[in-house]
């Protein structure tokens, strides 16, 4: 079978591998230089938070009052946060969590996901809003609902902020085809992501400075803006890296590979650009027989061999399904990761994550659906993992 840039391919891939996608939430963070908003981006942004507080809120039993409504007589008792649901989402707005991936980060684990969303009920660009919560955090920021001020000395003082594992906003273009990209950056555990969205406001008429600055109100917290809102319910298992086990991240099925010239100052609105390289996903894994399949991802615990050097193999075998069962179609030549292919530099100890990758024609695939079998073994430990990957061949 032929094979073509697979070797550049890799190069790239261990040339990313060296500055892993890095950044952090900072919402939470009283050190950050929060973003200059318009009194409409702050009012979309009140809008956001409330509705995905108001979904964190239902999801441990507690109901926040209509507007106007007389407050519950009796004070509203938290319920776990149960883990375990399907996706849901709820509003004006349809939100759907597309797909995934995690990579080992240089921290915790890099998230890059895709939102589906309805581009003509976003005609004016979206406000978005993600929230990730644990279960503990969940318990703590409904403690700080319910919890009466404290009286005393200082009458009314307001409970110790709960933070997040995500608590961040911004405004975004959505995409023709409503694919919208962001990433997060998350330790490994459970976790239950609330993410809203909203039509984003028109601007003022006007000079929005001198609008704003000659509000009276303008120290007060800013109302929320009026407006259809959806709000997405999410849950994310978030696998460990840092075990030692032999794994693997996620398998990247792309569309195709692009060269960049400088990394994007703004990490988590390119999630998929990794060191020199702009990472295309497949949005559903069919290709035209025209097409390459591209395959990325990184091997993570492997044993140093003899050499110093990690001493991997990487099998990758085809199985096309037709209607009487699975049939082994063909392979490529095996990838070899050791002391004669890898540069020189490469060094586990200084952060570098094994590549594998691959590039296929698809020329010869008859039209179908097919299985691609990663098989990675570690010569040093004897050890092997494999990982699966679904892909469909258009007819012409």
């Amino acid at each position: 079978m032929q094979v073509r840039r697979v070797l550049a391919l890799s190069v790239a891939i261990l040339c990313a591998s060296v500055a892993s996608p890095v950044f952090a939430q900072r919402d939470n963070d009283k050190n950050k230089q929060q973003p200059a908003r318009s009194a409409q981006e702050q009012a979309d942004i009140q809008a956001l938070v409330q509705a995905v507080e108001v979904a964190l809120l239902s999801d441990v039993g507690i109901t926040v009052p209509a507007p106007g409504a007389p407050p519950p007589t009796t004070p509203p008792v938290a319920k776990p946060l149960s883990l375990g649901a399907p996706d849901s989402s709820q509003g004006e707005v349809p939100i759907k969590w597309d797909s995934n991936h995690f990579v080992k980060g240089q921290t915790d684990t890099y998230i890059p996901f895709t939102l589906q969303l309805d581009k003509s009920a976003l005609p004016s660009g979206a406000a978005l809003w993600v929230r990730i919560v644990t279960a503990e955090q969940a318990a703590a920021f409904a403690s700080q609902v319910t919890t009466p001020p404290k009286q005393g000395n200082k009458p009314n003082q307001p409970p110790a902020r709960t933070t997040f594992a995500w608590d961040n906003g911004s405004f975004v273009d959505v995409p023709d085809g409503g694919k919208l990209q962001r990433a997060i950056q998350l330790r490994p555990g459970q976790y239950v992501a609330y993410i809203a969205v909203k039509d984003k406001s028109p601007a003022a008429a006007g000079n929005q400075r001198n609008n704003d600055r000659n509000r009276n109100d303008r120290n007060a917290p800013p109302a929320a803006a009026a407006g259809k809102v959806g709000v997405l319910r999410h849950e994310i298992t978030v696998p460990d890296f840092g075990q030692g086990d032999l794994t693997t991240s996620s398998v990247i099925v792309a569309r195709s590979v692009e060269q960049v010239a400088a990394a994007p100052t703004d990490q988590e609105s390119n999630p998929y650009v990794f060191g020199p390289m702009r990472i295309v996903p497949s949005p559903d894994g069919k290709f035209a027989k025209s097409a390459e399949l591209s395959v990325i991802f990184w091997i993570y615990g492997a044993q140093a061999a003899a050499s110093g050097k990690p001493d991997v193999t990487i099998d990758y075998n085809f199985h096309q399904k037709l209607a009487e069962g699975e049939k082994y179609f063909n392979k490529t030549a095996p990838q070899q990761l050791n002391a004669q292919t890898l540069p020189p530099e490469f060094s586990v100890a200084a952060g570098h994550q094994l590549p594998g990758s691959l590039v296929v024609p698809l020329a010869s695939f008859p039209a179908g659906d097919y299985r691609l079998e990663i098989k990675v073994t570690d010569k040093a430990s004897g050890k092997s993992v494999t990982q699966n990957v679904n892909f469909t061949v258009l007819p012409v």
